[in-house]
């Protein structure tokens, strides 16, 4: 998310089932990180969570509140995915409002063009790999509920925070759609995020979508969009299938991931990194801690998925 600000219904009780809290940071490493250096990040926030097993490894002021960014998105879709009897297929049409949006915040984007028609799935391509602040619009004005733009996206962001305490992340509050948060009220934790991470990775189509590190897809009309995915882990790193960036001044560079490996996934969050591309070393070293390995993917060797010219950067 290109900024000169921090960016940034109801539930069943089968939610709240299958999110119930992480448990906190064990004392000691993990068996299966036993010879493997607990990790040393540049990130003032960190979480590290075995998905599979539903279990805390390791994190750096896991409940200390923090800017989130672009990571808002996770939250985003995962409201649009929960929504009852969702249709994927459902046809939108780009309204000029999300570009005006766009323009008026310096925002990244998915270049949506006005009078397109694309689907939700491919929005949600849009929302995810590209960080489109359009398409998170879109998303939220379609959605939510209301006579108008501001009052149907206003009332998305609702179902972010209703969605949020359902999950019982009590260290976590939204105010935008997208983490373009001009009042600052829009953060979270590392260990709420990863409880957002793990939930949004139950749905299948988030699955796909976040791991897909090029996604090109056409609008009714015709047109082509072409879109990368601003996560350089993918295609880096061994088992890399995830999630979100996201970058903003106060927030800092954030990183949402997750790995699978033997059939096990891992999930980490970094709040506030040093630098862009140090979220991506710290990520690696997490993952290898969790993994218990020493790959040739370690920390400060790994070559990062390069992003073309003209792509979005978050």
């Amino acid at each position: 998310m290109r900024l000169g600000i921090t960016r940034t219904h109801r539930l069943g009780a089968a939610l709240l089932a299958s999110s119930a809290l992480v448990v906190a940071a064990p004392a000691v490493a993990p068996a299966q990180a036993a010879t493997v250096k607990a990790p040393s990040v540049t990130a003032t926030g960190a979480f590290l969570l075995d998905s599979t097993a539903n279990k805390a490894l390791w994190s750096k002021a896991a409940d200390t509140k923090r800017q989130m960014a672009s990571t808002t998105k996770v939250m985003t879709a995962a409201v649009v995915l929960g929504t009852p009897h969702l249709d994927l297929n459902k046809k939108i049409t780009i309204k000029q409002a999300y570009r005006d949006y766009v323009v008026r915040n310096g925002a990244s984007t998915a270049d949506l063009k006005t009078g397109d028609t694309v689907t939700v799935k491919q929005l949600l391509y849009a929302l995810m790999l590209p960080s489109g602040c359009d398409a998170a619009m879109a998303l939220a004005d379609t959605y939510g509920t209301g006579s108008t733009v501001s009052a149907r996206t206003s009332s998305f962001i609702k179902k972010m925070n209703s969605t949020a305490a359902a999950l019982k992340m009590k260290n976590t509050k939204y105010d935008s759609f997208d983490g373009i948060s001009s009042a600052g009220s829009n953060y979270t934790t590392p260990r709420d995020a990863a409880v957002l991470a793990r939930k949004a990775m139950s749905y299948a189509n988030f699955r796909d979508v976040v791991k897909t590190a090029k996604s090109v897809q056409k609008a009714t009309n015709g047109r082509t969009y072409t879109w990368y995915n601003t996560n350089k882990l993918l295609g880096a790193y061994s088992g890399a299938v995830g999630v979100k960036t996201g970058t903003g001044t106060s927030a800092g560079p954030c990183l949402i991931f997750a790995a699978t490996r033997n059939g096990r996934t891992i999930v980490g969050v970094l709040l506030h990194s040093s630098t862009g591309d140090n979220r991506f070393a710290d990520a690696t070293k997490m993952l290898n801690y969790a993994f218990g390995t020493s790959s040739r993917s370690a920390a400060g060797t790994l070559r990062l998925r390069s992003l073309p010219a003209g792509a979005q950067r978050d």
